[in-house]
């Protein structure tokens, strides 16, 4: 078959196009380096590493390492004869939100800013967004009696992830944690600077702890027929990444509403955008100045960063931008001032800890809430 002349013409013309394309494709973000658990300026770990499933004890605090290889909790599954709480789901508008509206995103990631390299220039647009709300609610639960909870970020948009309420149903029935209700709330999207969920995650305030409160937790107690607690000790809030750093804000700023902070590759960096005279450095503040120049505040927290998580991912080179010498930091300052945490450096693990979290989050749950009556709870 002769090819019409046309055709061909229109072939040799996109070529060009083809070809520019794929010159112009971003190179793969290079893979972090591994670094190691003893490494200068690291904490003093209480080595656990060699021991496939083992965990630091719940009742310890301080600094310890794991891994290389981890071992499936089995809390991390469905078991015989375990009540099995129930899981609803329900969405929030963007149009319907006090606080949050509209959304924004970004289409491109931003330029330093030249006066402020601490900082980025960013455009963005307004958006609408929906966001999910999951919730978990014990089959223990006694209705009308006000319950113990726990926030987590970056809820699923979709099918429920089972994960977290398996657990929880395992360790209420076992009497390791208080009967209490999980509420996962998916961000408004993006991330970063620029984004919805890097306004949300990143800003160093008490905002978004108010948004919870007092639009998303009333339409919690409607939704789930629930009540819950007001008192800062039966409330917990965790998060990875910048959802991390999101929940120690939580507890940080609104200290009244948040005693307890449960984070994975916590985003202890300069991510904050705007730019914050009052914080310049965004959560890095936080083992910079905020921690240590500050009164102790009843805050219990759990954190665990991967020996692989993320180094320098973007245009800025500020020195504040590696996650494993941030998390090290906050270990560190929060020894200094002695609060009550644990620390777990995970070998053989990247952002978000990996296979790590599957074997470490029933522990780092029952850890979280030592201190809490099982009893008071009821």
């Amino acid at each position: 078959m002769i090819i019409p002349r046309i055709l061909v013409l229109l072939a040799a013309l996109a070529l060009p196009a083809v070809a520019q394309k794929a010159k112009e494709k971003k190179p793969d973000r290079p893979q972090p380096p591994t670094r190691s658990f003893d490494a200068p300026g690291a904490p003093a770990f209480i080595r656990l590493d060699g021991k496939p499933g083992v965990n630091p004890p719940v009742d310890k605090e301080g600094d310890y390492v794991v891994g290389p290889e981890y071992v499936t909790a089995p809390e991390a599954k469905g078991a015989e004869g375990v009540p099995q709480g129930r899981v609803m789901q329900f969405t929030m508008e963007s149009k319907d939100c006090k606080l949050f509206n509209p959304g924004i995103a970004r289409d491109v990631f931003g330029t330093v800013d030249p006066n402020n390299p601490k900082t980025l220039i960013v455009e963005t647009h307004p958006i609408d967004y929906t966001r999910h709300i999951t919730v978990y609610v014990p089959a223990q639960y006694v209705a009308g009696s006000e319950a113990p909870f726990i926030v987590g970020h970056d809820g699923p948009r979709g099918k429920p992830d089972m994960t977290l309420p398996r657990i929880l149903d395992n360790l209420i029935a076992q009497k390791r944690v208080p009967v209490q209700v999980a509420i996962l709330i998916s961000s408004g999207g993006g991330d970063a600077q620029g984004h919805e969920r890097g306004r949300e995650y990143d800003t160093m305030s008490g905002l978004y702890a108010t948004f919870i409160e007092n639009e998303v937790l009333p339409l919690v107690e409607k939704n789930a027929g629930v009540k819950l607690t007001k008192d800062p000790e039966g409330r917990a809030t965790m998060g990875s990444s910048s959802g991390g750093s999101c929940a120690l804000a939580m507890a940080w700023y609104r200290n009244d509403l948040y005693h307890r902070v449960l984070t994975t590759s916590g985003t202890f960096v300069n991510q904050q955008w705007p730019f914050n005279p009052e914080t310049p450095g965004g959560a890095w503040d936080f083992h910079d100045k905020l921690i240590p120049q500050s009164p102790v505040k009843p805050i219990r927290i759990w954190m665990a960063v991967g020996d692989r998580d993320l180094l320098n991912p973007n245009v800025m080179r500020d020195g504040m931008h590696d996650w494993v010498e941030a998390n090290h930091r906050m270990a560190k300052v929060l020894k200094a001032k002695g609060y009550h945490y644990q620390y777990v450096y995970c070998l053989n693990a990247g952002h978000g800890i990996g296979n790590a979290r599957a074997q470490l989050l029933p522990q780092a749950l029952e850890w979280l809430w030592q201190g809490y009556s099982v009893a008071k709870a009821k």
